[in-house]
């Protein structure tokens, strides 16, 4: 938005050509949103106080979160107001994949705000069924992946990249539609699983959404895609203002998350954010990176399944609970310890992930 205004303004002063630099756009983009999380954050922790929109605890959890019971919870409205307003103003809303990714955030986050309600307001413990989130998360993940699929118009838009290696790109095909609709719902819950603890999860997504602003550059540069032996994307940079605000929104979020924490984000926020990561990660045909890189949110995913499937085949548990950090709350680690060596995980994954750029 800000940006059309600029390019009016040039005719007026050249300086505002200085706006059409995408690193600059990205630094305001991160400051805009992590302000206004800053700003907004303790009036929506107050109204949410105010009208008991408060977290519920599970019965078989451990008895430290016994604490947590009340704490406002639906946080993430904060984060999704303050990543779309920053993308709105710092980015080129005639590019198609800025708006992918923030209808793609804003109808998860609406499928995670619908659930969170019916737990909280409407006090019903099941909250949104379970095959009515799996619809609704499979109606949004399909239609952005036949979107991508039906208006890519080179082949490197379809071709899975692997990571390490320069030349080995798998054409997808038609099989591009499925692969994407599982990267996109697998993040968003996987990242929902992981939301559990205080800041546990919104540190690693802020790491690989800043992981990705570099990914997203590199992409849609054709200089610097050529030099990594990366394919060229003709539109991917304006990502990283999106991803920059992430980062912002995250940070200032984590900001009142932090243990002990003053706001939970709920699913309105977790799903919003895996499924904003995924699709990023499909869009600079990053998907395996992405694995790489958030390999926290692929391991509590992991945790569950093993732990589900482990119980109805032999009725034994494989972890004393699962997700994967409450197995090791329950062995006794501190929750703040806990946390902590989980971000310290996800900074090494992410080092990993960005290793790819050069070794290939």
């Amino acid at each position: 938005m800000l940006l059309i205004l600029a390019d009016y303004l040039t005719q007026f002063h050249s300086g505002f050509n200085v706006f059409q630099y995408l690193t600059l756009r990205t630094i305001l983009g991160v400051l805009t949103a992590l302000f206004i999380s800053l700003f907004v954050g303790p009036w929506m922790i107050r109204y949410l106080t105010r009208y008991q929109i408060g977290q519920s605890v599970r019965e078989d959890g451990p008895e430290t979160h016994l604490v947590k019971a009340g704490t406002p919870t639906m946080g993430g409205l904060l984060i999704l107001v303050a990543v779309g307003v920053s993308t709105l103003l710092w980015s080129d809303l005639t590019n198609k994949f800025v708006w992918v990714v923030l209808l793609v955030t804003a109808l998860f986050g609406v499928v995670g705000w619908v659930d969170d309600y019916r737990k909280i307001v409407e006090r019903n413990s099941a909250g949104l069924p379970a095959r009515y989130k799996y619809f609704w998360q499979s109606v949004i993940g399909l239609a952005a992946a036949i979107f991508l699929y039906s208006t890519a118009v080179t082949e490197p838009e379809t071709e899975l990249l692997i990571p390490f290696f320069k030349d080995v790109h798998i054409p997808l095909g038609f099989l591009f539609i499925p692969f994407v609709y599982f990267v996109i719902v697998g993040t968003s819950n996987a990242v929902n699983l992981t939301d559990g603890l205080d800041g546990l999860a919104i540190m690693p997504c802020v790491l690989v959404a800043g992981a990705f602003i570099i990914f997203a550059y590199v992409t849609g540069n054709v200089k610097f895609s050529d030099y990594l032996g990366f394919p060229y994307i003709a539109g991917t940079g304006e990502l990283c203002i999106f991803c920059g605000a992430i980062v912002g929104s995250g940070l200032g979020f984590l900001w009142f998350n932090t243990y002990p924490a003053q706001v939970f984000m709920g699913d309105i926020g977790a799903l919003a954010l895996g499924a904003a990561l995924g699709t990023v990660a499909v869009i600079v045909r990053q998907e395996l990176v992405l694995f790489i890189m958030g390999g926290i949110f692929v391991i509590e995913a992991v945790s569950v399944m093993l732990q589900v499937a482990s119980f109805k085949l032999t009725g034994k548990r494989i972890f004393n609970m699962a997700p994967l950090h409450h197995h090791y709350e329950l062995k006794g680690w501190p929750e703040p310890r806990v946390i902590v060596r989980f971000w310290i995980i996800t900074v090494m994954l992410v080092l990993i992930g960005l290793a790819t750029l050069k070794i290939r």
